[in-house]
C-alpha cells in the first residue's frame, strides 16, 4: 500500500493521523481563492514530486499524477518489487540485495494497471484553457492531449513499471476508488491478471472545482476560522463535506501468487458490489436503495452474512441526505445487525479525496484489522440517529481501554457518489 494524503505521505502517517484523532483540514491561503464561499480544504504538504521524477518530467505533469506515482512506488517498495529509480528492493519484508530492475514476479504481460479518480488533473485542462484565451492556439500546451485525459496516469504508470496487461482509468465520482479495486479484484480471479496495481487519486482543491460544489451547497461552509471542526459526519450540526486532495496505491494479487513467491499478504479483498441509485443527478435515493444493492452483492460476493461483519468503515462525508441515506442503507442490507457493528466515518479526519476516497479508506480499513483499533470519528458531539454504534471521541482498541468486543476479522467499506455511483468492499484478515 502506498499514500500520499494531507493526514501523511505514507501509510503509516496517514493511519496515526486517523487513529489519533487529528484533523488534515486547514484554511486554503492564495490569490484563486480569495474570493470563494468556501475556503477550507485538506492539501497535500511537503511533497517534493522531483525526488521520484526527472525535473522536466514532473514540470509536464500534474501534482496529482506526482501523487500517483509516488503511493505507487511505496506499494511496490512494501510488495518487495524493484522500483525502476533503484532496481533495489526496500521495504518491510522485502529483500535488501540487488535486484535487476525487470525482475518482476509475474509475466509483464498479466500485471493490469487501473487509475481511479473523478475527474483526473483538471489543472491541466483549466491551465491550458487560460493559455488559449490569453496567447491564442499557439500556446496551449501539446502534452494536454498526452498527460490531460482521467486514464493517462494509468499510462505513465504502465511505463514507469513496464507493466504489459491493461492500462485503464475507472471514474464513477466519489465511487471510483471502491470500484477500481473490485474490478480489479474480478480480474484476478477470473484469471485475467495475476496482479493489478490500483490507484486512486484526486485533486479538485481549485476555485472552479470549489466554487462549483459550494453552489450546490454540498460543501460545509463558514468554518475558515476553525477548519477542523469543519467535517462533521452524523452529527446534528453537519452542513456538508470537506474537500481533499491526495492519492492512494494497492497492489492486488492471488492469494496463490502470493504464497508462490513467499510474501505475506496484508489482508484479503474478499468481496464487491456495485449498483446506481438511478435517482438524481446529486442526491442519493433517501432509502439508500443502490448503496444497499451494492453491500447486499459485496456480501453475497465473499459469502458472508451480516453477523460476519467486525467494522465499517462509512462513506459518511458529513453531508446532511447522504449521512442519514447511509443509515438507512444499512438497515436495509444488513438489518438489525447493523446497529451493533461499530462504525467510523474517517473523511471527518481526512476530508473527502473523492475519487481517491475508496483506496484510502480500504487502507484505513487493512490498518484497523492489523492494528486491532477502530479510528475514532471527529466532530461528534450531538449525534443526529440514535441506536448506532459510532466511534467517536477517540479510537477503541479491542481487548483494551474497556472495549471488549470481538477481533476485527472484517471490515466494510462504503463508496457512494454524484450521479448515484455506489460501491461497497469487504476486507479480511488474512486466514
Amino acid at each position: 500500500m502506498g499514500a500520499i494524503t494531507p493526514s501523511g505521505n505514507d501509510v503509516d502517517a496517514l493511519w496515526d493521523s486517523v487513529v489519533t484523532g487529528r484533523s488534515a483540514i486547514g484554511r486554503l491561503e492564495g490569490e484563486q481563492f480569495a474570493d470563494l464561499a468556501v475556503r477550507i480544504g485538506g492539501q497535500v504538504r511537503d511533497f517534493d514530486a522531483e525526488a521520484i521524477l526527472p525535473r522536466s518530467l514532473a514540470r509536464r505533469l500534474s501534482p496529482v499524477q506526482h501523487w500517483a506515482i509516488a503511493a505507487a512506488d511505496q506499494a511496490l517498495t512494501q510488495a518487495g518489487i524493484a522500483r525502476p529509480d533503484t532496481g533495489v528492493k526496500t521495504g518491510a519484508g522485502a529483500q535488501t540485495d540487488d535486484a535487476a530492475p525487470d525482475s518482476l514476479p509475474w509475466d509483464r504481460s498479466r500485471v493490469a494497471v487501473i487509475a481511479a479518480t473523478g475527474s483526473g488533473p483538471v489543472d491541466a485542462m483549466q491551465n491550458a484553457t487560460r493559455s488559449l484565451l490569453d496567447g491564442g492556439p499557439r500556446s496551449v500546451p501539446l502534452t494536454l492531449a498526452i498527460h490531460g485525459a482521467p486514464d493517462s496516469a494509468a499510462a505513465l504508470l504502465s511505463q514507469r513499471y513496464d507493466f504489459r496487461g491493461p492500462g485503464q482509468g475507472v471514474s464513477a465520482t466519489c465511487a471510483s476508488g471502491a470500484i477500481a479495486l473490485g474490478e480489479a479484484m474480478r480480474r484476478i480471479r477470473h484469471g485475467y491478471a495475476d496482479a493489478v496495481l490500483v490507484v486512486g487519486m484526486e485533486d479538485c482543491l481549485n476555485a472552479v472545482n470549489l466554487a462549483s460544489n459550494a453552489n450546490m451547497r454540498a460543501l460545509a461552509a463558514g468554518f475558515e476560522d476553525d477548519p477542523t471542526s469543519a467535517s462533521r459526519p452524523f452529527d446534528s450540526a453537519r452542513s456538508g463535506f470537506v474537500m481533499s486532495q491526495g492519492a492512494g496505491a494497492i497492489l492486488l494479487e492471488s492469494e496463490a501468487g502470493a504464497a508462490a513467491r513467499g510474501t505475506t499478504a496484508l489482508a484479503e479483498l474478499a468481496g464487491f458490489g456495485a449498483a446506481s441509485d438511478a435517482h438524481h443527478p446529486t442526491n442519493p435515493h433517501p432509502d439508500g436503495r443502490g448503496a444497499a444493492s451494492a453491500m447486499g452483492e459485496a456480501l453475497a460476493d465473499a459469502g458472508l452474512g451480516p453477523e460476519d461483519i467486525g467494522h465499517i468503515n462509512a462513506h459518511a462525508t458529513g453531508t446532511p441526505a447522504g449521512d442519514a441515506a447511509e443509515l438507512k442503507a444499512f438497515d436495509a442490507a444488513l438489518g438489525t445487525t447493523a446497529h451493533a457493528i461499530p462504525i467510523s466515518a474517517t473523511k471527518s479526519s481526512t476530508g473527502h479525496l473523492l475519487g481517491a476516497s475508496g483506496v484510502i479508506e480500504a487502507m484505513i480499513a487493512v490498518r484497523t484489522m492489523m492494528e486491532q483499533t477502530l479510528p475514532p470519528t471527529l466532530n461528534l458531539e450531538t449525534c443526529e440517529f440514535d441506536g448506532w454504534r459510532i466511534v467517536a471521541g477517540q479510537a477503541r482498541n479491542i481487548g483494551r481501554d474497556g472495549f471488549d468486543d470481538a477481533p476485527i476479522d472484517t471490515v466494510l467499506s462504503t463508496s457512494f457518489g454524484f450521479g448515484g455511483h455506489n460501491g461497497a468492499i469487504i476486507l479480511r484478515r488474512p486466514r
